[in-house]
């Protein structure tokens, strides 16, 4: 079984049971008609464990999205719910949105030489390697020429 994500406008409506779901992004165009897809989106929610317990209880039966809900702890082994889910954005927005967005020149030029490789190896952080210890009394049977 494959996965299939949820579509949707925010991540709320997105966990809503019933929503409908795709497995590519052209499935997720035709089922959405009139929106347009901004992305395939993963966003990440603080949950307690019972909700967490919840809402993967929730989406686990349904016949719809599956393999969009993961979970995760954070550094403190709270429950951390990662949701995937196809982002919709209505095209009337987009089309209000400046088409480029244009660089900013740089203020500052950057310097010419680059001495990243020197700043490193001056601060003494790179040991020199030894020279393994040959005893003079081992003999060597397979001399160089």
């Amino acid at each position: 079984m494959s996965h299939a994500f949820p579509i949707a406008i925010r991540v709320e409506d997105a966990l809503k049971p019933g929503v409908k779901a795709a497995r590519t992004r052209s499935d997720a165009e035709a089922l959405a008609p009139g929106y347009m897809i901004e992305s395939l989106s993963t966003d990440w929610l603080n949950v307690t464990e019972e909700e967490a317990e919840a809402y993967l209880k929730s989406h686990n039966d349904e016949e719809g999205a599956h393999g969009h809900l993961q979970k995760y702890e954070d550094n403190e082994g709270k429950p951390v719910l990662a949701v995937t889910w196809w982002k919709l954005v209505d095209p009337a927005v987009v089309t209000r949105l400046p088409a480029t967005r244009k660089k900013k020149p740089a203020t500052e030029k950057p310097p010419v030489e680059d001495h990243t490789d020197d700043l490193y190896f001056r601060s003494g952080r790179t040991k020199p390697r030894r020279k393994r210890y040959i005893d003079p009394r081992q003999m060597d049977l397979f001399k160089s020429s």
